[in-house]
């Protein structure tokens, strides 16, 4: 199968109490048990951290202040000619929103959160790989090599 162009994607590394915002990343029907950070889709005409401010409200309810860059993840479902680049940002959340999460997403794919530690997130099924590494370092920014898609 061709490989399509890559698709842009945004997501947000969201620190609380020292834990970090997980959303499912799959539909229900799907049956996978991956987790990922909340964020989703770059539409054209709006700026990434517009997007990304967007995807986290669609998804989760809550109002974040976008951050640096921390994290550039590539990966590809062969099979199906997919290819997508998410690129990663710190983000803090605005107001005593606390942890008050609504799960409406739009396009039905996000039904599940939770806040995880580090310890947590090493016993959770997630990508990217180096997530963990990039938001509890100091580090400027990492870079995630392409990789198969695992369900």
């Amino acid at each position: 199968m061709r490989m399509a162009r890559p698709r842009l994607a945004v997501r947000a590394a969201i620190l609380n109490l020292d834990r970090l915002l997980m959303v499912n990343a799959y539909p229900p029907d799907y049956g996978s048990d991956l987790w990922c950070l909340p964020g989703g889709g770059a539409e054209a005409g709006q700026s990434l951290h517009e997007n990304l401010i967007r995807e986290v409200m669609e998804e989760t309810g809550l109002r974040i202040a976008v951050g640096p860059m921390i994290l550039v993840n590539e990966f590809k479902d062969s099979k199906a000619g997919f290819h997508q680049v998410d690129l990663i940002h710190r983000a803090t959340l605005i107001g005593d929103e606390g942890e008050k999460i609504v799960l409406e997403d739009p396009e039905g794919v996000v039904h599940r959160a939770c806040w995880v530690t580090r310890a947590e997130l090493a016993k959770l099924h997630h990508r990217p790989r180096l997530l963990a590494r990039a938001v509890w370092s100091d580090h400027a920014a990492w870079y995630d090599p392409m990789e198969e898609t695992i369900w």
